[in-house]
């Protein structure tokens, strides 16, 4: 059995949509199909989110209109403007947001996020599933949230593996089909509350999957050819790498590498299960692979940015030092915000730390931290890994920027830069 995850690039359109089929129609055997939300739909869904929370009804009229236009127009150029039955089923999920929607949101927006980002996984699938049931690849729709149970951690829904193991087996079990496909990104909780994964976390998916199911393989289909040292949109000359190790993946996607998510790989280790990373704009190529390696790579440099950090520095208000009990309520308070931290220093009077630009709470949190220390902090910083660097690569890539955090290892080098 093989689990396929196909990102929202793959299907943002209709010719996206039969190029997915096209690319099925290849394998024979049975299969899980993981399907994100079609092109920019999450983002427009979020879109969505924070005009209903702040009341802009037009705002939200306008861009739910837009989403829906936009589904409506991609059912229309797989069928020709023939009426086909996904229309009634897209145009009720439509109806019942809206519903949603008219109402006053509670008080968590974390909780109402969830409940509507998620529809972009609920209209992919039931669209491209039904495309292939008409072109005469037989498929099954599955609802994850019928299988995937998960804690009431809003955005970043932690798996309940025991329960979720049993109801996962029982929904594939490959009796009646060959073929399940199903949503990424998404859960429930044992009241049936929808739940994300975090952002980008249909590979997640795929990879729970694969372990509940013992599969043979997990194969991401995206728009680059494979796993490449470096993002083709920000940096020249890059080179694809055809074979990582668990580990090595492990480190890119922590110091912030997009190609897959960073939760992904856990589950794979644990069966050893090979992860591919292949094109599916040019499917016969071989693409990469990430998988168990006893033996020591050689590997190019491999570049990774991260763009939009704030550096914050936090200093004892007493001019005492930094000690042990004054980090722990630091992360404390962090984690309280649930905000990630990319990059830690500290020397005897000052503690920095590099994060992602919070979506909300940021003011919050400065508030916070200033009660206790002196806070100072800036933003609209790049912070770029460079993993097995050499000083010439070095010296390419700091010229005439200005340096506000640099960190060395055996293998990593990394630089906060203006």
């Amino acid at each position: 059995m093989k689990v396929f995850k196909f990102g929202g690039a793959s299907v943002k359109d209709a010719a996206g949509v039969k190029n997915l089929a096209s690319i099925m129609a290849r394998y024979m055997g049975n299969m899980v199909v993981v399907v994100s939300a079609m092109g920019k739909t999450t983002n427009a869904l979020e879109l969505v989110t924070k005009n209903y929370f702040t009341g802009d009804k037009e705002e939200l009229e306008k861009n739910i209109k837009k989403i829906k236009q936009f589904h409506f127009d991609i059912i229309s150029s797989l069928w020709e403007n023939d009426t086909h039955p996904v229309l009634d089923h897209v145009s009720s999920d439509f109806d019942q947001l809206e519903k949603r929607l008219a109402h006053q949101p509670s008080l968590d927006y974390d909780f109402e996020y969830d409940q509507i980002v998620s529809l972009g996984e609920i209209l992919s699938t039931k669209i491209v599933s039904a495309y292939l049931n008409f072109i005469g690849i037989a498929n099954q729709w599955k609802d994850i949230r019928l299988g995937l149970r998960t804690d009431a951690t809003w955005r970043e829904g932690n798996i309940d593996w025991v329960l979720s193991l049993g109801l996962i087996k029982e929904q594939f079990n490959f009796n009646q089909t060959h073929i399940y496909l199903t949503q990424g990104f998404i859960g429930a909780t044992v009241t049936d509350q929808t739940t994300t994964l975090g952002r980008e976390g249909s590979d997640y998916t795929g990879a729970i999957i694969a372990n509940m199911l013992d599969a043979e393989s997990v194969t991401i289909w995206k728009d680059v050819p494979g796993i490449m040292n470096a993002d083709p949109n920000k940096f020249e000359f890059t080179q694809k790498l055809n074979m990582l190790s668990y580990r090595e993946a492990v480190e890119m996607t922590y110091y912030g590498a997009k190609v897959i998510h960073p939760k992904t790989m856990k589950p794979l280790v644990e069966k050893d299960i090979p992860l591919y990373v292949r094109s599916f704009i040019e499917p016969d190529e071989s693409g990469s692979v990430i998988c168990n390696i006893d033996h020591v790579m050689n590997y190019v440099p491999v570049f990774i940015s991260k763009e939009d950090l704030i550096l914050i520095t936090i200093s004892p208000i007493d001019f005492s030092f930094i000690a042990e009990e004054s980090i722990g309520k630091i992360y404390k308070l962090f984690a309280q915000y649930r905000i990630k931290v990319n990059l830690v220093q500290q020397s005897a009077m000052n503690f920095s730390l590099a994060i992602d630009r919070p979506e909300r709470g940021f003011e919050q949190l400065i508030t916070e931290l200033k009660r206790r220390f002196v806070v100072h902090y800036n933003g609209g910083l790049e912070l770029l890994t460079i993993r097995y660097y050499n000083e010439e690569v070095i010296r390419e890539l700091t010229l005439n920027r200005t340096v506000f955090v640099a960190q060395r290892t055996r293998t990593a080098a990394r630089f906060l830069m203006k």
